[in-house]
């Protein structure tokens, strides 16, 4: 039989594995949780890597335009979300189509709830030939997530002013037509104001680490 002393021994040592396993259980499941955070960028490298924020965020004031499915897109639009705009045209022969792949590319890459609080919004420069029916054609093909917003030329072009989003119309010698348009990536914020934007060309990893980031702070 195991005397006493060999008893309280034996249960001494349980205890003490028990609380080394505890404390390994412990520091794995903080460092698990470390990881799983976004690490917080300092402007300096938020710059870098491509984002500009404004130390204060500015409201767009209202605007009124309608997106590819024919909803209203105002304001209450832009709330509860983080929002992507690119301003673009279907006709783009090459920078709104890339453009446009890479922000498909970059939801894909956004992880859980980060992914489902970001939409992404093609604001198109050529409301001439871009109606409803057509951004329905053109926006979906790059993901079904992906909205497009088209308007009378007077409402687009005050709300592109407003979020620095200078286009202009290229005539061409055929008798068709151009548009030259900024290729940056404006970023509102769940208020809807205009919180910075991302300049182009479009890194997609160090875009999707650094709206982490900018996500993670809002919320903390």
């Amino acid at each position: 039989m195991i005397g006493p002393v060999a008893q309280a021994t034996q249960r001494g040592i349980r205890w003490t594995l028990f609380s080394i396993l505890a404390f390994m259980a412990l520091v794995v499941a903080s460092f698990v949780h470390r990881v799983g955070e976004p690490r917080v960028m300092s402007l300096a490298e938020t710059r870098a890597n491509g984002l500009f924020l404004f130390e204060t965020p500015r409201n767009p004031g209202d605007f009124a335009l309608v997106d590819h499915n024919g909803a209203p897109f105002t304001p209450s639009s832009l709330q509860d979300q983080w929002t992507l705009i690119f301003f673009g045209f279907t006709h783009c022969p090459d920078i709104c189509p890339t453009t446009m792949a890479d922000l498909a590319e970059l939801q894909r890459q956004l992880m859980g709830t980060e992914a489902e609080a970001v939409q992404v919004v093609m604001v198109s420069v050529d409301p001439a030939r871009d109606t409803p029916v057509r951004l329905a054609q053109y926006v979906p093909y790059f993901s079904s997530d992906f909205r497009g917003v088209t308007g009378e030329f007077p409402a687009i072009l005050s709300f592109a002013q407003r979020l620095n989003a200078p286009f202009r119309k290229i005539s061409e010698a055929d008798g068709g037509y151009q548009m030259e348009h900024s290729a940056n990536i404006t970023l509102m914020n769940p208020r809807g104001d205009y919180h910075g934007f991302f300049r182009a060309p479009l890194d997609i990893p160090k875009m999707r680490v650094t709206l982490r980031s900018t996500q993670y702070v809002w919320e903390h």
